[in-house]
């Protein structure tokens, strides 16, 4: 345990240089143990686990674009992201890891306890075991804070969702190399850095149900946020919300079609890398890693690398005195529902800077030109470094006035933090973008 963040500082500071790391840009057509299929150009392992990379068509109404082809990775399989909790002194601590992962912009990030694809806790790789993941399978011992399957990027991923779980334990739990007890407060100020908390370590405290940080001072954003999170007061009921969400549902459209990948329209699938003709949206790259801390010392895989930095955002007002947050339902390539709770902005600006303004998102230029007293948050976090690689996005919390509807459309709805947090209790509601902001907005100091 850490008295003071700066020891966690130091610390971690060490474990960066404790092992060997190292990650080569390699060409797709090299990757040791993977296999491309010379008649669709899938991409795959040659167990047939992990993941692959194919093809995909889409189409719907819920979008700037009605339809259009990409790669996109096919993990069927569900992995296990588990924070371990233990009170001392009354204060609960959670159980976090120094975890390198090939995509990270700084190779070493704080992670859950576990964070594992199912291929890789049932070691496919036939490398080491994953410490810790007992007291996340049955039977187990402690008690269950939060268990629920969420989903990932949809933008990258089909259908991927990953065991999100909470377990608090009363028994003593030796701290291995490379892990540490932290407080949801240490959290909270570690989440103020960039591309220190993973984004697997942030879905997970999403659904920590306690309030982190210290006591807000009065009249401070976070006193607003902190009533947000703790009051009925709200714009409109839990039943509204639901019916909303399901309305979403039930009238977008979201039609899928599996194609070979070396026939995505606009894609140019080449012996190094695949990127679009455009130079936007992503690529898809190869890399070969060497890593003294992980499971297998050595390994290679593709990776999606996006084209720029993203725009993760919740425009806020205040209603009846309680801060409210903007969340739009929002349509991914591979979201396993038609629609998700989302920020209200989400996206990586320069993928649209060729478009009209009109056919631009809605509240990017609101987010982008907010003054700097309008911005409560402003914080790059990385995001998932096992599949993609140094993607980043900014996350933001800014606060509007009149110029933030309150009827700001159909796929727009007010909620409070406390009525989002519930809803992300549960899987397949709140997207993983959504999800990550709202874990930091909660655990802001």
């Amino acid at each position: 345990m850490f008295r003071q963040t700066a020891e966690f500082t130091d610390w971690f500071a060490e474990q960066r240089t404790a092992h060997h790391y190292r990650v080569i840009p390699a060409p797709l057509d090299g990757l040791d143990g993977w296999i491309r299929d010379p008649d669709r150009g899938t991409l795959r392992h040659r167990t047939g686990g992990f993941f692959s990379i194919d093809g995909l068509e889409v189409r719907t109404d819920n979008r700037e674009t009605e339809s259009w082809q990409q790669p996109i990775i096919d993990q069927p399989e569900s992995g296990i992201l588990g924070i371990l909790v233990k009170r001392f002194a009354g204060v609960p601590h959670f159980l976090m890891q120094a975890k390198m992962e090939p995509g990270n912009i700084n190779v070493l990030q704080l992670s859950p306890t576990v964070q594992a694809t199912r291929s890789n806790y049932t070691r496919l790789h036939r490398g080491g075991s994953v410490p810790y993941l007992e007291h996340f399978l049955a039977p187990r011992r402690g008690r269950i804070v939060f268990d629920a399957l969420q989903s990932e990027q949809g933008s990258w991923f089909l259908h991927k969702r990953n065991r999100n779980m909470i377990v608090e334990v009363t028994e003593d739990v030796p701290v291995l190399d490379r892990f540490c007890w932290l407080t949801a407060g240490q959290i909270g100020e570690l989440l103020m850095l960039d591309n220190v908390i993973n984004m697997d370590a942030r879905t997970v405290l999403a659904g920590w149900p306690e309030a982190g940080g210290r006591p807000p001072a009065p009249g401070s954003a976070r006193e607003a946020l902190t009533l947000s999170a703790s009051t009925d007061r709200a714009r409109h009921t839990d039943a509204e919300l639901l019916s909303w969400f399901t309305e979403a549902k039930a009238s977008h459209q979201l039609d899928r079609r599996a194609i070979a990948l070396n026939e995505t329209k606009g894609w140019v699938c080449g012996a190094d890398r695949i990127s679009h003709e455009s130079g936007r949206w992503f690529s898809v790259l190869g890399v070969d890693v060497e890593a003294g801390s992980r499971e297998v010392a050595r390994w290679s895989q593709p990776m999606i690398q996006p084209s720029g930095r993203g725009v993760i955002a919740f425009v806020a007002r205040r209603l009846d005195g309680v801060l409210h947050l903007l969340v739009k339902a929002h349509t991914e390539a591979g979201t396993l529902d038609v629609v998700e709770m989302g920020p209200t902005v989400q996206c990586v600006p320069d993928n649209y800077l060729h478009l009209p303004k009109s056919r631009q998102p809605d509240f990017l230029n609101l987010v982008l030109s907010a003054p700097n007293e309008q911005i409560h948050f402003d914080v790059v976090h990385s995001e998932e470094g096992g599949r993609f690689y140094h993607a980043e996005n900014r996350y933001l919390l800014v606060e509007a006035g009149d110029d933030a509807p309150l009827d700001a459309g159909p796929g727009y709805i007010w909620m409070t933090v406390r009525q989002l947090s519930a809803m992300a209790r549960h899987g397949s509601h709140v997207n993983v973008e959504a999800r990550n902001l709202l874990a930091c907005l909660r655990l802001m100091p």
